[in-house]
């Protein structure tokens, strides 16, 4: 980073945009302030975000609320089975011109800078598979023609996690692309109440768009720019590689109940979404409470239970903490209770 004043101003500017989105969406949106945080996190650290929940939650009004306090392109795309890959990317048509017949690409909902990918999982694989070189690759081929997408560029998915009949679940290669898996539960008394007061009494405020692409990119820069020691980076590393059965830093729950374990795109992820948390923090560089605060919706994702542990009922979320209970965030400490 710059100069220790400029630093502090960086910061304070960063911690200031993230507030204020956050207000605006809040203006809609009625409780689920965690949830919130997650994707401003994913946004600000350059990731898509994956939303599950049961229907009515206001998964769905959530994103559209962000979207509104953005100075970004939407697009919406609801996913259904006989919604086919070319509804996403766009497609070629032959179009008439006074020169005669030329072939023109039009774009889809997929052009846009933050897109709506609503219930994901009612879509066939097939055209689900649309959405991976976007996600990844920031760009969209078509025909052979290679097209790039807009920066920022942010897929918000959502998907319920009851419904079996109509659905196909996203293959791990998919959930692997997804920067952080949040979990949207049920509304409090008092949440429910203020919601009622807001949709059946009166106008609800609707949110103001308060920061633009510009300031999206350059925040995003300076996460990347944020500091962190090479212990409090291996501490990262060891967390995930704890997620692998029978490896070195696997903790017992691990080797009973997991297939598989997390990706290095895993640790890239605790890694971006500390420094998002260090700076909320107003401080430059990462601490080990910012990679612990990330790492369940960071991996709930990316590890792969097996046959004994859908038998007991157990889940990503137990796993992940055990981890974290178990794994020191000093590599000295492990290798003395070694």
């Amino acid at each position: 980073m710059a100069d220790a004043n400029q630093t502090e101003a960086l910061i304070a500017a960063f911690r200031s945009d993230h507030e204020r989105v956050k207000k605006e969406v809040q203006k809609a949106v009625v409780g689920h302030e965690e949830i919130i945080d997650g994707i401003l996190v994913c946004l600000f650290a350059g990731g898509h975000c994956l939303l599950e929940g049961v229907p009515g939650l206001g998964k769905t009004l959530l994103i559209r609320s962000l979207s509104q306090a953005l100075q970004l392109k939407f697009g919406r795309i609801q996913f259904t089975p006989d919604l086919m890959p070319a509804d996403v990317t766009g497609t070629t048509i032959v179009v008439e011109t006074p020169e005669g017949r030329d072939f023109q690409f039009r774009r889809g909902p997929l052009f846009a800078q933050i897109v709506l990918a609503d219930e994901i999982n009612r879509a066939t694989p097939k055209t689900q598979s649309a959405l991976l070189e976007a996600m990844q690759e920031r760009s969209v081929t078509v025909g052979g023609v290679t097209h790039q997408l807009d920066k920022p560029f942010f897929v918000m998915a959502t998907q319920n996690p009851i419904e079996q009949e109509g659905t196909y679940p996203l293959p791990e290669a998919q959930l692997d692309r997804f920067f952080f898996k949040l979990e949207v539960g049920y509304s409090t008394r008092a949440d429910l109440r203020e919601i009622l007061n807001r949709t059946t009494a009166g106008a609800m405020d609707e949110p103001q768009k308060v920061i633009d692409a510009e300031t999206i990119l350059r925040h995003q820069k300076l996460v990347r720019a944020v500091r962190i020691a090479d212990q409090v980076q291996d501490y990262a590393v060891r967390i995930v590689l704890a997620t692998h059965p029978r490896g070195q830093f696997a903790t017992p729950l691990v080797n009973q109940f997991l297939r598989f374990g997390a990706s290095p795109r895993a640790a890239q992820t605790i890694v971006l979404g500390a420094k998002v948390k260090a700076l909320l923090a107003g401080r430059a560089s990462v601490a080990a409470e910012d990679i612990k605060a990330v790492a369940v919706p960071a991996l709930r994702h990316r590890v792969l239970m097996n046959f004994e542990a859908e038998a007991e009922g157990r889940g990503a979320d137990e796993i992940v903490t055990n981890i974290l209970e178990t794994v020191p965030a000093s590599a000295a400490d492990f290798a003395g209770a070694r």
